[in-house]
Formats: structure tokens, sequence, C-alpha cells
């Protein structure tokens, strides 16, 4: 699912629809920021970032939790995230 596809979503008046929206949304940045952070392992990154790999780091743990949250609240609130493609 790519960002501008949950643009509707994040729009509707239903709650459950814009929280789909959300998690959609956080899981698309969360790769790609994991793609870049490979490519940066493996020097095939085409620019120098600004932060220190450390930043990043922190960013990506706080995004995987972030993810852990709102799929316990999915759980709790009956949300199905799992046609929600990424």
């Amino acid at each position: 699912m790519t960002l501008s596809s949950t643009v509707k979503m994040m729009c509707s008046d239903d709650y459950k629809e814009r929280f789909r929206a959300e998690y959609a949304q956080l899981v698309n940045r969360y790769y790609g920021l994991r793609r870049m952070l490979e490519k940066w392992d493996n020097g095939t990154l085409e620019f120098e970032p600004t932060c220190p790999r450390s930043t990043y780091n922190m960013q990506t743990k706080a995004m995987e939790d972030y993810i852990a949250v709102l799929e316990a609240r999915a759980v709790m609130e009956e949300i199905n995230l799992e046609d929600v493609i990424v």
C-alpha cells in the first residue's frame, strides 16, 4: 500500500479506517527506512546521511515500538489489519 493510497482512509469518518491508514503509513515508512539502512550498510546508498547511524537506529526502534502498540490496540479494538498490505 502506498502512502497516497491511504489518503481516502485518513479522511474517513470511521476511526477504524483512519487507524488502518495510520498503521499502513507507519509500516510503509518503517520499511522504507529499513531499506535505506540496508543500502547504507551495503555501501550502495546514493547519498550521505546527515545524521549518525545511531539516530536512525533509535528511529527504527521507536517505529517498531509504535507498530507493536498499534497491533495490540487493533486486537483489543477488533480492527482488522490483515488486509492492510504494505
